[in-house]
């Protein structure tokens, strides 16, 4: 999950997205599963992956590097979801 700060503006955001994408788009190039988008308050999205802890780890130091400052955002593990492995 990922919000907006909210002394931050939109411009701000707008900066991050490439490196965004690109970490986004190297996760998938690898043939790694990854759900993602805007919720309806246009401020949050939020990203779906099955990683293992290591991994996902890694992947959220990595978007911590980009959006430090500008995104307030946490990871959640969420283990009810197995029929993405099957994917």
């Amino acid at each position: 999950m990922s919000q907006l700060k909210e002394d931050v503006r939109k411009e701000k955001a707008e900066e991050i997205a490439k490196s965004i994408i690109e970490l986004v788009d190297e996760w998938q190039s690898q043939g790694r599963f990854m759900w993602s988008g805007p919720l309806s308050d246009n401020h949050t999205g939020m990203a779906v992956f099955e990683a293992t802890e290591e991994d996902a780890h890694r992947f959220y130091d990595k978007y911590d590097k980009i959006c430090s400052g500008v995104l307030g955002h946490h990871m959640y593990q969420w283990e009810s979801i197995p029929f993405l492995s099957m994917l």
